[in-house]
């Protein structure tokens, strides 16, 4: 939607030569990529402001005729003036389309659930959209004595069993890991995108364990291994498990899964990172150890300042962003805006946000708005009031556990800055005089 007080990020025309002038320290050209939709507006509010506005001084057609027929569209689509709103890739980020991610829009959504065809994307073979009638879930140990029975599990012997439906976030290891060097890229879409949040609902796999027989004194991981031609496998702790919150998930949103997220079956493992929430999931292994399957050893493994890896570091540490103002962005009016954003932490419920508008020389609490849930996305804001002089905005989260989001220049003298997984450290924002926003980093 249009605004006559803040405009749009480009998100929808990036190409490379844009991400490119990013990387570089070149920003004019936001300001060249939107001028024909500001013409627009500029003139829409000169009318206005000139008591003629003609959305109130003429009857619009809708006002004077009949609408589209019931169920013209079986299954709803947004507006045609939200269309451009939509996940994307980044350009050059992967050589193998079938191999890449896709990022949510994360400026323009509302509230904390991630409407499922804007949820962000991860693959490593591509999507495929699996019979569900042919499709097997089975169960089994690393060897004889850990069930008392194998089992397979079709899908409608697993819906048919007691659900569950919970809101949670999932995030991508990776996420935010092209800026852990310097700024990378304009938009929060692509700093943070690949993050989402939504309602799932499956069968606890703690409660299919149990039909197997499960030997839990011996039992301390499981592998999950998934159906897809990249065979995707992770080792999941038994303690996740056995609290009843890992789920074998097949509706989100009050729908089946979509092909891309999963279709017909996925792991959910909340507050952890997206990689062991296993899509198209085919096997649950029970073990006493961890596999150390290839995506847990050689990927998916944070470089520290030595040159050595750590492993199994699956958590999703307290995080938060500010979607709006946020890169790209442009404020055309000064004075009152709203400051908002997404908090989200693996270990728990956020406790706290705290924003700064001076680059973290000054803080105070934002409001958080409800519900603030436990491993799930919470939505904050603020009020800024802009005099037209240049703003550094910043949020900083707190985690029911006690854990602070860091600084860049914290996380750095624990990580160095030649990562990938794992970068939670604050994001900041620069708005200039001309009301532009865009991507900064501060100590």
């Amino acid at each position: 939607m249009l605004s006559r007080f803040i405009r749009r990020a480009p998100e929808n025309f990036l190409d490379r030569e844009q991400i490119q002038a990013v990387r570089s320290g070149r920003r004019g050209f936001l300001a060249s990529a939107v001028a024909a939709a500001t013409g627009a507006m500029v003139a829409e509010r000169a009318l206005a402001q000139a008591g003629d506005d003609p959305a109130i001084m003429n009857l619009p057609p809708h006002s004077k005729g009949l609408g589209q027929a019931v169920a013209a569209r079986a299954y709803g689509q947004p507006s045609d003036w939200e269309k451009n709103l939509q996940r994307r890739q980044s350009p050059g980020l992967t050589r193998v389309p079938q191999s890449s991610v896709s990022f949510a829009p994360l400026q323009g959504l509302f509230g904390i659930i991630t409407p499922s065809g804007l949820h962000f994307e991860r693959h490593h073979q591509g999507w495929w959209d699996i019979d569900p009638s042919k499709h097997r879930l089975m169960v089994n140990g690393s060897d004889d004595t850990m069930l008392k029975r194998a089992m397979v599990f079709g899908m409608d012997e697993l819906m048919r069993l007691p659900s569950v439906s919970r809101m949670h976030f999932i995030e991508c290891g990776a996420n935010t890991g092209m800026e852990w060097g310097n700024v990378a890229v304009p938009t929060v879409q692509y700093t943070h995108g690949m993050l989402s949040c939504s309602e799932f609902t499956g069968v606890p796999l703690r409660t299919v364990l149990e039909m197997c027989g499960a030997d839990f004194k011996r039992a301390r991981f499981v592998l999950a291994e998934g159906a897809d031609g990249s065979g995707m496998t992770r080792t999941i702790p038994m303690s996740m498990v056995m609290d009843g919150q890992v789920l074998l998930a097949y509706g989100q949103n009050g729908e089946m899964l979509r092909p891309e997220n999963g279709y017909p079956l996925r792991l959910v493992v909340p507050g952890v990172q997206g990689v062991s929430w296993v899509k198209y999931l085919r096997r649950i292994e029970v073990g006493d150890m961890p596999y150390a399957t290839k995506d847990e050893t050689i990927h998916y493994v944070d470089l520290l300042p030595d040159g050595t890896h750590r492993q199994y570091t699956s958590i999703q540490e307290v995080k938060s962003v500010i979607t709006s103002p946020s890169g790209g962005q442009v404020l055309l009016e000064k004075g009152f805006h709203t400051v908002t954003g997404l908090a989200w932490s693996g270990r728990g419920k956020i406790r706290r946000v705290d924003v700064s508008v001076d680059g973290g020389k000054n803080w105070k609490p934002a409001r958080l708005e409800g519900p603030v849930l436990s491993k799930c996305l919470t939505r904050f804001n603020t009020d800024f009031v802009w005099d037209g002089k240049p703003a550094f905005f910043q949020s900083r989260a707190v985690d029911e556990a006690g854990q602070i989001q860091p600084t860049y220049g914290e996380l750095r003298k624990v990580r160095a800055s030649r990562s990938i997984y794992h970068n939670n450290a604050i994001q900041s924002w620069a708005l200039a005089e001309n009301g532009e926003v865009g991507n900064v980093q501060l100590a």
